[in-house]
């Protein structure tokens, strides 16, 4: 029993999370550190940095915090050097979260901003997968988790950019193992359900008659669970798929959504 739960810990690893300062990303990074994993993550601003850093070494993690866009190939290969120096080796395991989402029309929205949620969401987890995979293929072993979505398999109003940035991802996932798993590098992916996080909180308020907001009604009415999910649901499916404990799981997208995906939904009372 104890060589099985041995194979869940993260113990030496260094695991790199993009864009991991606030909700989902923190989650998971706080999950890989519980696990045993060292921390390296970015984001863009500065702040945000200084503050995750922060919260993660008062968890007692070894966590190194960086400001860069990864986005951008140079910036990405100078990352990849600095975390190698600060913690004396590559990325164990890459957690692709950094990404973005714009609610807009698709008649009205610009190939300018299609453009930039793809390359957000889409480019740059490729141009990181790219940097980390020599140093995991000189080391015999690595873990790539691309956070995909439910709109890597459904489509929606208003997110065109979003899903096929998604979808893509998800293929994306598959083409990695497909190209790496001989070197012992397996690429997987979460797809995350509707999360309960402060974004997403207006769109859980009580409305003022008492009644529960009208996307609130229409989530838990997906949803078999009959709730939203929590930023820690998402915590036991990263450490799996970071370990020893999922070396035979390669290609592979495991929605953690409550059964959305699994169900057509109620019927209309």
């Amino acid at each position: 029993m104890s060589d099985l739960m041995d194979s869940f810990r993260l113990d030496g690893k260094v695991a790199l999370v993009t864009g991991a300062t606030y909700g989902i990303g923190m989650a998971i990074a706080e999950a890989l550190g519980e696990a045993g994993a060292k921390i390296a993550f970015n984001a863009r601003h500065a702040d945000k940095v200084t503050e995750a850093e922060k919260h993660y070494r008062e968890l007692g993690f070894d966590a190194h915090g960086y400001v860069a866009d990864v986005t951008d190939e140079a910036v990405v290969a100078e990352l990849i050097a600095k975390i190698e120096a600060d913690f004396g080796t590559t990325p164990d395991i890459l957690v692709n979260n950094a990404g973005v989402i714009q609610r807009t029309p698709m008649l009205d929205m610009s190939a300018e901003d299609f453009r930039r949620v793809v390359d957000i969401d889409l480019n740059a987890p490729f141009i990181v997968s790219k940097a980390c995979l020599p140093g995991m293929i000189a080391k015999g072993h690595g873990k790539i988790i691309n956070i995909c979505s439910m709109m890597s398999e459904l489509g929606r109003e208003t997110i065109a950019g979003y899903a096929a940035a998604k979808g893509g991802l998800k293929m994306l996932t598959k083409n990695i193992c497909s190209e790496f798993g001989e070197a012992n590098i397996q690429c997987n992916g979460i797809g995350p359900g509707y999360i309960a996080t402060p974004q997403t909180a207006p769109l859980r308020e009580t409305q003022p008659d008492g009644s529960r907001h009208p996307f609130d009604q229409f989530i838990i009415a997906k949803t078999p669970a009959a709730r939203w999910g929590t930023p820690e649901d998402l915590k036991g499916p990263a450490v799996f798929l970071a370990s020893d404990a999922s070396n035979f799981v390669n290609g592979h997208i495991l929605y953690v959504d409550g059964g959305i995906l699994a169900y057509i939904g109620k019927q209309p009372q």
